[in-house]
C-alpha cells in the first residue's frame, strides 16, 4: 500500500534525499566510513556545512553581512536565544501572538526583558492573522511567526516594521521567494522543508549583535558560534547533511519560485475540495489560510473518528490535529507530491457521499 506522509513534522522528505542519506549512513562519498562516524572537524563535514551555510545563502540571496548557524536545541531553543542575545533587561520587544508557538516566544522572552503584544488573534481562537500592528518606537525588533502550524495560518506578507525583524520560519522556510534582505534574523527547524529533526538553522545579520549588557553563556551566544565558523561545539552532523541534501534538491527542482508554484497548486486542491464539501469545515479565514497546513472540523468526533480510520486503512498518516485543538489537520510541506494531495481529496468526498 502506498504511504501519504501528512505528518506536520517531522514530515515528509523528497525520495531522492532520502536514497543519497541512506546509502551515506554505510559509505560516506567513497570515504569507506559512515556519515554517523565522520569527525566533525575533518573536511568531508566542513564541505558539507560550507555548501550547506552556501544554499542558505544562494536561496535567501543574501550576502556576508549574514551568518548562517547550524544550530542543536529546536526553534524552541530560540524563543530563549533570541531574546538572550539581542533583549536587554530594562528594555522591551515586540511581538505577535498569532497562536501557540508565538506565546510560547512571548513566555520566553519575558524572562530576559519587556514585551508588548504588537498584535494578537486570541479573541477568535487564532483562527486568522491580526496584521493591525501596535510596535512600540524603541522595541529592541519585532518578533513572529510566518506559518503557524497548530493554527493552520500564514502570513502572506512581510509586516512593515522600522525596528529590526525576525522571524520564526520553522514550518514554512523556503516554501516561496522572500525579501530575506528586510530580516535581521530567521530560525527555523529544520523537520518541515529543509531537513530531518535534531538541528536548527539560524540566519543572523551580524550588526544586530552585541548590543546588550548582559553576560551570555558561550554556548548560547551568537557570536561565539560567529567566531568558532560554526563550530563551536559538536553540531548534529546527520541532520545538517540531510539538510545540505535538501536544499540542493530545492534548487536543483527550481528553487523557491518552483516551490512556491507547487504549493500553491497543492493548497488550491485541497481547499476547494473542503470548500465543496458542507460536511467539511475549514476553520482558518480564507485570506489567512496557510499554505503548509490545513486544519478543518468534522460535525462530530465520532465523524472525525471515523475518518481518521479511513485514513489509516487508505495509508494516510499524519492527519489528526495538534492536541492542543483537536480536529483534522494536513500537512503539505515542499516534498509532498501533488498525487498524496489529490488521493485526500478522493477519500474527502467518498466519506462526504455517504454522509449526505
Amino acid at each position: 500500500m502506498k504511504m501519504h506522509n501528512f505528518n506536520s513534522g517531522p514530515s515528509i522528505l523528497p525520495q531522492e534525499v532520502l536514497t543519497e542519506a541512506a546509502a551515506a549512513i554505510h559509505n560516506f562519498n567513497n570515504t569507506g566510513l559512515s556519515i554517523l562516524e565522520i569527525g566533525h572537524r575533518t573536511s568531508y563535514f566542513e564541505a558539507v556545512l560550507r555548501e550547506a551555510q552556501q544554499h542558505v545563502k544562494t536561496l535567501m540571496q543574501l550576502g556576508d553581512d549574514y551568518e548562517v548557524l547550524y544550530l542543536h536545541g529546536g526553534a524552541t531553543t530560540q524563543f530563549m536565544q533570541v531574546p538572550m542575545n539581542l533583549l536587554d533587561t530594562n528594555a522591551t520587544a515586540a511581538y505577535c501572538d498569532n497562536g501557540i508557538w508565538g506565546d510560547k516566544a512571548i513566555k520566553e522572552a519575558k524572562l530576559f526583558g519587556k514585551v508588548a503584544v504588537a498584535a494578537s488573534s486570541a479573541d477568535k481562537k487564532h483562527t486568522y492573522i491580526n496584521k493591525q500592528l501596535d510596535i512600540p518606537a524603541d522595541a529592541a525588533y519585532l518578533h513572529y511567526t510566518t506559518n503557524n502550524t497548530v493554527e493552520g495560518t500564514q502570513w502572506h506578507h512581510i509586516p512593515d516594521t522600522q525596528v529590526p525583524l525576525i522571524a520564526d520560519m520553522s514550518s514554512d522556510i523556503f516554501c516561496r521567494p522572500m525579501d530575506f534582505s528586510r530580516f535581521s534574523l530567521i530560525y527555523a527547524g529544520a523537520q518541515k522543508n529543509i531537513g530531518a529533526a535534531g538541528v536548527s538553522l539560524v540566519v543572523v545579520k551580524k550588526d544586530i549583535l552585541g548590543k546588550i549588557s548582559r553576560a551570555i553563556p558561550p554556548i548560547m551566544d551568537y557570536r561565539k558560534h560567529i567566531e568558532a565558523e560554526a563550530l563551536l561545539n559538536t553540531p548534529p552532523v546527520f541532520a545538517v547533511y540531510v539538510s545540505m541534501l535538501t536544499m540542493r534538491w530545492i534548487i536543483a527542482n527550481g528553487g523557491l519560485a518552483a516551490m512556491e508554484q507547487k504549493a500553491k497548486e497543492r493548497a488550491d486542491l485541497l481547499y476547494n475540495t473542503l470548500d465543496s464539501l458542507p460536511l467539511f469545515n475549514p476553520t482558518v479565514a480564507k485570506e489567512d489560510r496557510s499554505l503548509m497546513n490545513a486544519v478543518f472540523l468534522l460535525p462530530t468526533p465520532e465523524l472525525e473518528k471515523e475518518f481518521l480510520d479511513l485514513c489509516k486503512q487508505n495509508g494516510m498518516v499524519g492527519v489528526k490535529g495538534h492536541r492542543s485543538v483537536g480536529g483534522l489537520r494536513v500537512s503539505m510541506y515542499n516534498a509532498m507530491p501533488l498525487s498524496s494531495v489529490e488521493a485526500m481529496c478522493h477519500l474527502m468526498k467518498d466519506f462526504s457521499n455517504k454522509h449526505a
